[in-house]
């Protein structure tokens, strides 16, 4: 039985403290979900890592956080795309792992305010992710990323780009994605309760998305992509926590590629809970997590 690191049990132990007797933000209506949710966030954005630059920008008339490291390489950038089940969270929330990003990739980070479900279902967010892409500055070489449902973004992304013959990212870094819609997966078995993401969170976080009868498309489950198009990808990099019900999706998707004979690395992390890199203020699981994925962006970046 996977049990939770030290630190992450701590942070757990914490969190039951702090949040106590508050309603689990997927129940409520979205605007007041939303609320809660990002008021929880902002404990991981309170003692934020120093940028060379941060500013508030509009990118394809959405507004984004363009921050810039000291360590700027001056030829990479990563378009990131956020989680939060495709209906919660903002740039705002995910300010302190853009900036890790940005520090551990050694390039700057923009992060946009795509429309959110279930008042903009899919492809809402999916074409705010397209035109986040296509509007990009031609003078940096461009990368995707994202965390979670941010994954499934930015992934799906990818496969529509490949679909209509368009420029790909240079590679791709995906943080414990949302890659398929079934809930009797191993890892949603074990940890269907939690802690953290709950299999009932997840299931109210796809029927506000898509409807079960649209989930058979590999632009909204992307383990339904055929083997031709995930051949064409960019290098990726994945990562997926232990104690997560999304486990198995990063295994299946990981297996996926193996079969057809892509070496993408892959790195589940023990003892952590999905959302992890979240916390990176807090677990040093979350900054290690960003190192790996900086070491492994910043070699092909070379």
């Amino acid at each position: 039985m996977r049990r939770p690191s030290a630190s992450m049990q701590a942070i757990l132990d914490r969190l039951a403290q702090e949040d106590a007797g508050l309603a689990d933000p997927t129940t409520l209506p979205p605007q007041h979900g939303r609320c809660l949710a990002a008021l929880g966030n902002q404990r991981w954005n309170a003692d934020l890592p120093r940028m060379a630059e941060a500013r508030t920008v509009m990118h394809a008339d959405m507004p984004a956080r363009w921050v810039v490291p000291p360590n700027d390489n001056g030829r990479d950038a990563l378009l990131h795309v956020h989680g939060g089940g495709w209906a919660f969270c903002s740039p705002t929330t995910h300010e302190d792992a853009a900036r890790r990003l940005a520090l551990a990739c050694a390039c700057p980070v923009l992060t946009f305010d795509y429309r959110l479900a279930p008042e903009h279902p899919y492809p809402a967010g999916l074409d705010d992710v397209i035109a986040g892409w296509q509007a990009r500055d031609a003078s940096r070489r461009w990368s995707i990323c994202g965390d979670s449902a941010g994954a499934n973004l930015a992934m799906a992304a990818m496969l529509r780009l490949i679909a209509g013959g368009e420029e790909l990212p240079a590679q791709a870094l995906l943080f414990y994605g949302v890659y398929g819609a079934d809930f009797t997966t191993e890892s949603y078995d074990q940890h269907a309760e939690g802690p953290g993401l709950t299999r009932a969170k997840m299931q109210r976080y796809w029927e506000w998305y898509v409807p079960v009868d649209g989930r058979d498309d590999p632009f909204v489950a992307p383990l339904l992509a055929r083997d031709e198009a995930l051949a064409q990808l960019p290098p990726l990099y994945l990562n997926a926590a232990a104690l997560d019900p999304l486990r198995s999706e990063s295994e299946q998707m990981v297996a996926r590629l193996r079969a057809i004979g892509r070496d993408d690395p892959f790195d589940p992390v023990e003892g952590v809970i999905h959302g992890f890199m979240q916390m990176g203020s807090a677990l040093p699981e979350a900054r290690q997590a960003f190192a790996r994925a900086g070491e492994v962006f910043r070699d092909r970046a070379a």
